[in-house]
């Protein structure tokens, strides 16, 4: 049986005394944030962290993120931590920014299939910091299911996750509502993974050397495969009868119809999750 408790105001004692012991007994909470509403579970019980991923429908290929209290945590459970990474660590936490670190070798945990990453957040929300405080680092995803739209409250959450859920601490309406920003820092420059809360101007702002997939360059092997196919398909002047050949000055009959931008196919995102998604 699934209990919910008031999450605001002063009298907050017994939901952190019910939350606390839900995640020592490898039980689900679900939390406000700063952007959507979370799920959560022990980051170090294996079988808890199994248990999220059950309840939201999804594999180990898409490993939850893992919320800390304080920014000092971070290299307890990261390694290699670059200089950019940290000034946007010291920017931006607490706050809508999510690091994927190399995480370190030592942590007996499993939150799925990491490839030895990490991904890292500090919340801008105060009585989940306390009770991160309290927990320890907690495996936290957007409290929907799979597919579905994140959890703005808890009465959203529980309508999606019902019984799967032990703990649901109510936080009123989140003021965020846009998913954390993921950073890749773990190559040679911080990479944004996926654009939410913060923008790119804004991280750019601390570390200009921000990059997008969009400002990676391609490989010489496939540029030189997309022009060898733009010549294929492009039909050559000399290979079309004399009486076709316009004269250099003729201006085309039939205007070019504009072709519609790709981007008007938004394809939907699940806020706080790994680029898996």
């Amino acid at each position: 049986m699934s209990e919910r408790f008031d999450f605001t105001g002063d009298e907050l004692a017994p939901a952190y005394r019910a939350a606390v012991d839900a995640i020592e007994a490898g039980d689900l909470v679900v939390l406000p944030t700063d952007t959507v509403y979370g799920i959560a579970a022990d980051a170090f019980k294996a079988d808890a962290v199994q248990r999220l991923l059950d309840a939201k429908g999804r594999g180990r290929d898409m490993p939850p993120p893992v919320l800390i209290s304080v920014v000092e945590s971070l290299d307890a459970l990261a390694t290699d931590v670059p200089e950019n990474g940290r000034k946007l660590a010291q920017e931006f936490w607490p706050g809508p920014l999510t690091l994927i670190c190399h995480a370190q070798t030592s942590l007996m945990w499993d939150l799925g299939e990491t490839q030895g990453t990490v991904a890292l957040r500090v919340p801008d929300h105060e009585n989940t910091r306390e009770l991160l405080s309290r927990t320890g680092p907690l495996a936290v995803s957007s409290a929907n299911k799979s597919g579905q739209p994140a959890a703005m409250d808890v009465y959203d959450a529980e309508e999606q996750l019902a019984e799967s859920v032990a703990v649901y601490l109510d936080g009123g309406q989140v003021t965020g509502g846009e998913p954390s920003t993921i950073v890749d820092i773990t190559g040679d420059t911080p990479r944004v993974v996926r654009v939410g809360a913060l923008s790119l101007e804004q991280l750019r702002a601390v570390v200009p050397e921000v990059s997008t997939e969009d400002d990676e360059p391609k490989p010489a092997e496939d540029k030189q495969a997309d022009e060898a196919q733009s010549a294929e398909d492009k039909p050559a002047a000399e290979d079309k009868p004399d009486e076709e050949q316009p004269a250099e000055d003729e201006p085309t009959e039939e205007p070019v119809e504009a072709s519609k931008s790709e981007t008007d196919d938004e394809k939907p995102t699940d806020p706080d999750v790994r680029p898996a998604d």
